[in-house]
């Protein structure tokens, strides 16, 4: 892989991972409609740590804030971070349970052109949910909703930014809070794929020259910091809805493809 070629894979990394448009779902579309294989593990472990990465820098002030909240016992701060362990595990035992399922799922590019065609539903019902939001924080039950919310996202085609804010959106929470809530939300699940993937690359490494990894990984970076800003920006604007019609538009061309 040339350095030019892991750069172009980091920023459409960076920018699928946080817009609510489903990484997953570009990949199996890439892989089935241009014939290109899924980067190795090496390659895929560097990228997802650099998407966490995206989200420590965007959200650095809270990030601190819950580390200093915990080490000094705030409860306020230990609330949050109990809530956020709390809308991980539905992701966790869904990701552990249901591994080889998953694996399969992304051998069907069928299910990845239905499931974008989900997400986009999903977003345009943001429209609605924003009408209605009033200024709340997150609880325990809308924790629990994110975390179902996240736990479909092991779906192929289905967008975790796009499910986890809509989700937390319809049970109340500000839009300000429901990004904060799910960007930071995915900083154990991104660590957690990398985790499920490290043996692999344990058992082949040097897949990848370095350079090309760091280029790839700096992409992923920067893009995601700058998509986040952009997802953001389109909360507060109430305009997240207008992903929608790029998803089904581009879902139903895939489906159609095959």
């Amino acid at each position: 892989m040339s350095w030019y070629e892991g750069v172009l894979l980091g920023v459409v990394q960076g920018a699928t991972e946080f817009l609510p448009v489903s990484s997953s779902g570009h990949l199996v579309m890439g892989q089935t409609l241009l014939g290109v294989e899924a980067p190795g593990v090496e390659l895929e472990v560097a990228l997802h740590l650099a998407t966490l990465l995206s989200v420590l820098i965007a959200y650095r002030g809270r990030v601190a804030e819950l580390a200093l909240g915990a080490v000094r016992g705030d409860r306020a701060q230990l609330g949050y971070l109990g809530l956020l362990a709390l809308a991980t595990v539905p992701t966790a035992v869904v990701g552990v349970a249901l591994r080889d399922l998953i694996s399969a799922l992304f051998e069907l590019p069928v299910v990845t052109g239905a499931a974008l065609l989900c997400t986009g539903g999903v977003l345009w019902t943001a429209r609605a949910a924003l009408r209605r939001t009033p200024e709340a924080g997150v609880g325990v039950a809308a924790a629990l909703l994110v975390g179902l919310a996240q736990a479909t996202a092991i779906v192929p085609g289905i967008s975790r930014s796009g499910m986890t804010t809509v989700a937390a959106l319809w049970k109340g929470v500000s839009p300000g809070e429901a990004a904060a809530f799910s960007f930071l939300l995915s900083v154990p699940a991104v660590a957690g794929a990398a985790a499920l993937e490290l043996p692999g690359m344990l058992d082949e490494p040097g897949g990848v020259v370095p350079g090309v990894l760091l280029g790839a990984s700096v992409a992923a970076c920067a893009t995601g910091v700058a998509a986040i800003a952009v997802f953001r920006a389109m909360l507060h604007r109430r305009s997240l809805h207008r992903f929608a019609p790029y998803l089904w538009v581009v879902g139903a061309a895939f489906l159609w493809s095959l």
